[in-house]
């Protein structure tokens, strides 16, 4: 029995084998070139490891019913049979709807009744049986799990009654998830279409600058990786600590740090007229129009490039926003490796307002920043919940 029970039950939970609760079979055909913008609603099993929720209620992707197509009836359990690892595809979710088509790449469990699905999906997918599972996954670059794997998983439950107020828990908290996800997908969709309002539709009757006469852009230095890794100092920044994507578009805290004694040795000299926009200036498109704010002193890669913004010509919140727009990719020379230089930078236009008009541009872009780093908090604490 687990450590944590609802008040009123303490009987031992059983343990039987998967195959001894339900009863199996196989979904058929389809891949993701049968996809199509509407139709019969289908399950792929790609599905359990890039969107994976315990419990499927809503399906958006659809196909055309053909012969021998398998459909669900209804609270079905089910599980990839192959993927990229034995992790992504020891999982398991439960179809609440009938009628949906379900791939030929999954494995179909219909429990019987003292079973819960939603409590069977959990528990494949968790703890014990979800490692005794992921054991059995057979493959090198593609690997396997057949229902003869799922049926020999040792599978505890408690009474039907108990199942059922566990899953009412994880649905309650999986509905709250839900909901924070949408409103955090829907505030960074109006942040990023106020943003395009703002510097498309405003920019008529702002003036026309030189990003040379209003800041300064300087590339990094390259230093050896034996001077990397401190834990204090000053903040040394590469283009991989831009990976994140999404609405972090500020440096608060860095992986890498040089002491005063290695900044003397190599006479490197850290950016300090701040605040200051940093980007990768060579590498791939993507990486090449991510860019970050930093408002404390640092240093850069020499993959790396940073522009100080003159502070009586710029409010950092508002350039913080208005770099977002725009596209370095236009500024890239020809050869082997995409890049550009600090003179590329600075001959770029961009259309500024006064600076009044930037700080109450800056504060509201900064309130709603706020607001959707407030919500992705919150949804990751749940998800950790």
């Amino acid at each position: 029995a687990p450590a944590i029970r609802f008040k009123g039950f303490s009987d031992a939970w059983e343990q039987r084998k998967a195959i001894d609760i339900a009863d199996y079979s196989k979904g058929n055909g389809y891949s993701k070139g049968d996809l199509t913008d509407a139709g019969t609603p289908i399950i792929l099993y790609g599905r359990l490891y890039t969107k994976y929720q315990f419990a499927i209620s809503e399906v958006d992707t659809f196909a055309v019913p053909r012969n021998g197509a398998v459909y669900s009836q209804g609270n079905e359990v089910i599980v990839p049979a192959s993927g990229e690892t034995a992790e992504d595809i020891a999982r398991a979710s439960a179809v609440e709807e009938s009628g949906v088509l379900l791939g030929g790449d999954l494995n179909i469990l219909r429990p019987f009744d003292f079973i819960n699905p939603l409590f069977l999906a959990l528990a494949i997918s968790n703890g014990e049986p979800q490692k005794e599972l992921a054991k059995k996954a057979q493959g090198k670059s593609v690997v396997h799990i057949h229902n003869t794997d799922i049926q020999e998983v040792t599978i505890a439950y408690p009474s039907r009654t108990e199942q059922d107020r566990i899953v009412s828990v994880f649905r309650q908290l999986d509905n709250l998830i839900t909901l924070h996800q949408r409103k955090c997908a829907l505030l960074f969709s109006s942040f990023q279409a106020l943003i395009s309002m703002v510097f498309t539709t405003s920019t008529f009757s702002w003036e026309q600058r030189k990003l040379g006469d209003i800041g300064k852009a300087r590339s990094g230095v390259g230093f050896p990786d034996a001077d990397q890794g401190g834990l204090t100092g000053v903040p040394f920044f590469k283009v991989s600590d831009m990976n994140s994507d999404g609405n972090e578009n500020e440096m608060t805290v860095a992986n890498n740090y040089v002491t005063a004694e290695q900044i003397a040795d190599h006479r490197w000299s850290p950016i300090t007229e701040l605040p200051a926009i940093f980007f990768a200036k060579v590498g791939a498109a993507v990486m090449l129009n991510r860019k970050r704010l930093c408002r404390f002193p640092f240093l850069l890669d020499n993959n790396t490039m940073a522009y100080s913004l003159s502070p009586t010509k710029w409010d950092a919140d508002f350039a913080k926003a208005l770099f977002g727009t725009v596209d370095l990719t236009s500024l890239v020379q020809v050869g082997a490796l995409p890049s550009y230089n600090a003179g590329d930078v600075e001959s770029m236009e961009i259309y500024l307002p006064s600076l009044l008009e930037q700080e109450q541009i800056g504060a509201y872009f900064k309130h709603l920043d706020n607001l959707i780093t407030l919500h992705q908090r919150e949804l990751e604490k749940l998800q950790n919940i």
